[in-house]
């Protein structure tokens, strides 16, 4: 069952889509991730190449049961091996939904860039027009996701 609620969009670090001046992944994790990903059973490739960071605050979020988590993931070389869970998501902006997925690196196993758990990464279609501090609505599983109220 789905459930939704109203998030901003934030700038992130900017090294998933690859656009981050002092990257080590000139072309963006995602890009890099998503072989991996289909080798394992999901198939990304036709989304976006980067994430879209939704701000929550002053809620927060889990990641419960996801639909898919890989585990020991060793994507990049000369970096550590991480771990990911991915949630079924789709976003609305403007009227139009666009699916996608709740993209979670485990930060216990994550290299760097972390972030706070009232910001949710999603990885999903194309969204044109969008930017930052517009707003949106996600709607997630509320079995594979909870989020946390003050």
């Amino acid at each position: 069952m789905y459930q939704s609620l109203i998030a901003t969009i934030r700038q992130g670090h900017r090294v998933a889509s690859g656009k981050a001046d002092n990257s080590p992944y000139p072309i963006g994790t995602i890009e890099m991730q998503i072989p991996y990903f289909k080798k394992l059973g999901l198939d990304l490739s036709h989304l976006f190449k980067g994430t879209l960071n939704l701000n929550i605050e002053p809620n927060t979020f889990e990641v419960i049961a996801p639909e898919f988590t890989f585990r020991n993931v060793h994507w990049a070389e000369g970096f550590p091996a991480e771990d990911f869970s991915f949630s079924s998501c789709s976003v609305l902006y403007k009227g139009r939904e666009y699916s996608g997925y709740i993209y979670y690196p485990h930060p216990d196993t994550k290299i760097g860039h972390f972030h706070s758990s009232s910001l949710i990464e999603v990885i999903c279609e194309a969204i044109d027009g969008i930017g930052y501090g517009g707003r949106v609505e996600l709607r997630y599983r509320k079995e594979e996701v909870r989020i946390n109220t003050p």
